[in-house]
């Protein structure tokens, strides 16, 4: 095999603007194919177009499969293309559940296929450079990093509603946005072992949460806390590692500056990012190379998401009226 042969499922604002430019950029990808509801989103690619996904899995032609579509379609749609021998790369987050991302992973294991989740802030040069600036101790030993990701999201254009919808998102700031820094924490730290958070609606009135805060610990004693929120005007995106001695701000992630103890460099992400993570699969799949983001190092994120989700609704403590200690009142 010389080149992959794509099938993207799903049209939409990631898949249009990134995702199918990166694959007709790739040199030894091609889009062979489009599933979609609405063919009409299909025709300006002049590729095949199918509107059931068993159908695509069909053709023998097709090599590689990425899944687009809401985080409630992840996991069947992933399964049924592995269990058809194509190789998967997957949107973020990984599933609804940690059950369904695990059954992904076995699906990949068992028909021998890779499975790859498009967590591309792994393959940013400049996360590369602070986890080997990090590992030569240039701030000593790691022990809390402070992560923010602040924007505005109520879905006033119409055009992503389903973010909005539990019963095809999962969850809100946490899924969404959240789901990319817990990745990060775990490429950078290893192994979460303990979580808690707090989620809440404070501004807006969605059946998702608007924000979440969340607490983890990992194996190595370091500690992260993440906090997200879709109702500020205004965006932050910070990320910051404390060590026992100094400190390192990759903030804004999205950004190309890196400052550390004695040096500061500028570390620009590709113009696409989905392109190196569309590059980096094609080697994985052609040329055997390790994938940055897989099925398997992706369990790690979902785990800690669904730590949080555990906890439940949040409460609220009120004073009684006529006696003693505060009860405990869910809001």
């Amino acid at each position: 095999m010389s080149v992959l042969n794509w099938v993207v499922v799903g049209i939409g604002d990631i898949t249009t603007k990134r995702v199918i430019p990166a694959i007709l950029e790739e040199p030894r990808s091609v889009l062979y194919g489009i599933v979609t509801r609405d063919p009409a989103k299909a025709s300006p690619y002049g590729v095949k177009c199918w509107t059931n996904l068993n159908e695509a899995l069909a053709d023998s032609a097709v090599d590689a499969v990425y899944v687009a579509t809401p985080v409630a379609l992840h996991a069947p749609q992933t399964v049924a293309a592995l269990n058809a021998s194509k190789h998967v790369l997957c949107e973020k987050p990984m599933a609804m559940n940690l059950h369904e991302a695990r059954v992904m992973a076995a699906a990949a294991r068992n028909a021998e296929r890779l499975l790859g989740i498009a967590y591309y802030r792994r393959t940013y040069p400049k996360v590369h450079r602070a986890k080997e600036l990090m590992a030569q101790g240039v701030i000593g030993k790691p022990v809390l990093a402070e992560i923010q990701s602040h924007d505005w999201f109520a879905n006033e254009d119409g055009t992503r509603g389903w973010l909005l919808d539990p019963r095809l998102a999962g969850g809100g700031a946490l899924y969404d946005i959240g789901s990319h820094r817990i990745d990060i924490l775990n490429f950078f730290f290893g192994k979460p072992i303990r979580v808690t958070g707090q989620r809440s609606n404070v501004v807006h009135h969605h059946e998702v949460e608007d924000s979440a805060t969340i607490l983890i610990e990992y194996d190595n004693g370091l500690r992260g806390i993440v906090d997200l929120r879709r109702h500020s005007r205004i965006p932050r995106d910070g990320f910051r590692v404390i060590g026992t001695d100094g400190e390192m701000d990759l903030g804004p992630l999205n950004g190309p500056s890196l400052v550390y103890p004695g040096g500061s460099e500028t570390l620009p992400t590709h113009s696409n990012v989905h392109y190196p993570c569309i590059a980096n699969f094609v080697e994985a799949v052609l040329d055997g190379k390790p994938l940055l983001a897989s099925g398997e190092s992706s369990l790690p994120t979902d785990w800690v998401t669904e730590q949080v989700m555990r906890l439940g609704d949040p409460v609220r403590y009120t004073q009684p009226t006529n006696v003693g200690s505060p009860a405990e009142e869910t809001v």
